[in-house]
């Protein structure tokens, strides 16, 4: 699998829903040449994990089923056991990686059958760029940084 990659699959429509780091990464995506990446990304998405992961195997990309603010005691939508670990360790045995955003998906303890994750994966940088946003303290909607996060004192303006 490439480093690097100029494509990536994500359902827009929960756009709104979607943790701060997320929402900044594809929008920097979106921005193309004019924004901060200075290159132009293409979208793709036809809904379906096993295509996505075929594709983005075969020629690069990045794939986000992000963690969000829908259903919030739901902590993702793709089942660990059974969709996001066996593709997970595919993509990682391919040289790309596969995160939570906070946490690698293969080192997620399973604690249901049904368990559901946040999953992100794909081609290494992109990836990794993905997990630094969520690490950074002003881009956190986690509350374990107070002064920083969406309720604390010095919160960004949105």
């Amino acid at each position: 699998m490439p480093t690097s990659t100029s494509e990536f699959a994500v359902n827009s429509s929960n756009r709104r829903f979607w943790e701060r780091p997320v929402g900044r990464y594809i929008d920097e995506c979106l921005a193309g040449v004019a924004g901060p990446r200075r290159k132009d990304f293409n979208m793709r998405w036809v809904a379906s994990l096993v295509a996505e992961a075929h594709r983005i195997l075969t020629r690069g990309g990045v794939f986000l089923y992000p963690r969000d603010t829908k259903t919030p005691d739901m902590r993702g939508r793709l089942r660990l056991l059974y969709e996001a670990n066996p593709i997970a360790f595919l993509v990682e045995q391919a040289g790309g990686l596969a995160t939570t955003g906070r946490m690698p998906v293969l080192d997620v303890q399973p604690t249901d059958l049904h368990q559901r994750v946040g999953f992100i994966f794909g081609c290494r940088e992109e990836v990794e760029r993905i997990v630094r946003y969520h690490h950074e303290p002003g881009d956190a909607d986690d509350a374990s940084y107070p002064l920083y996060g969406l309720r604390g004192l010095y919160r960004a303006a949105t």
